[in-house]
């Protein structure tokens, strides 16, 4: 069975005022918080296996897993309240060595195929994938010509760019990169690429980080007026 992983260890300082002490993860999208909604997203492709590597208000997030009544199984490990990304993972090695396994942050949603993901993941054989996402400027430009004359405005157009989205595939093996000391982010992407082993899975459809307020607010906007196009996974 193919475990998950989700790191949850972060404080959200962007989210909210710094007296009001709600671990990033357990922010609210449209009445459960949204480390539920990326759980859901992955029980809907039938994992259910969930590794929550936990660190701000850790105790809070282990409060919420022994909460839930979904037939998923929930362990949380302690990673430290500030140990990078990659560390994070590399104090999981116990728990993930046992195969393939997927990997992701407790902050984004998407209306994304995990079963498409993972054969991507398993036709290529290397040792990791990044599913990449193209951004959205954030905000709007004008097209020009030559002379300066305005012959348009396009609002908050997708670049032709690709970011990491998350929604990560690793081999065991590719632990052996990941370092107590690292951000996941850069030595270990890094040494994976320079060795051939990370691959990236385009992703074009919906997906959406919450790294701020006004994220959140858009998410719950989405949700309440049934335009979110990752709920029909999540409530099927």
């Amino acid at each position: 069975m193919t475990s998950v992983a989700i790191l949850c260890g972060g404080k959200g300082t962007r989210m909210r005022s710094s007296e009001v002490k709600l671990p990033k993860p357990l922010v609210d999208v449209g009445g459960r918080p949204i480390l539920w909604h990326v759980m859901a997203l992955y029980a809907a492709h039938g994992l259910k296996d969930f590794v929550l590597l936990t660190g701000y208000a850790g105790d809070r997030v282990r409060s919420f897993a022994e909460s839930l009544t979904e037939d998923w199984n929930v362990q949380c490990l302690d990673t430290g309240e500030d140990t990078p990304t990659g560390g994070r993972v590399a104090k999981a090695r116990d728990l993930l060595s046992a195969g393939t396994f997927c990997l992701t942050y407790a902050d984004c949603v998407a209306d994304i195929d995990i079963e498409a993901l993972l054969a991507f993941h398993h036709a290529h054989g290397r040792k990791a994938t990044i599913t990449v996402v193209p951004p959205t400027a954030p905000w709007g430009v004008t097209d020009l010509e030559e002379d300066g004359r305005i012959t348009g405005f396009q609002e908050k157009p997708r670049l032709d760019l690709w970011i990491n989205g998350g929604f990560m595939v690793m081999e065991p093996s590719a632990l052996d990169s990941i370092g107590e000391d690292d951000v996941l982010e850069e030595g270990p992407f890094k040494r994976l690429a320079a060795d051939g082993e990370l691959y990236a899975h385009r992703h074009e459809r919906y997906w959406q980080c919450m790294d701020t307020y006004k994220e959140n607010l858009t998410l719950n906007e989405l949700w309440d007026s049934g335009r979110a196009p990752w709920r029909s996974l999540v409530e099927a």
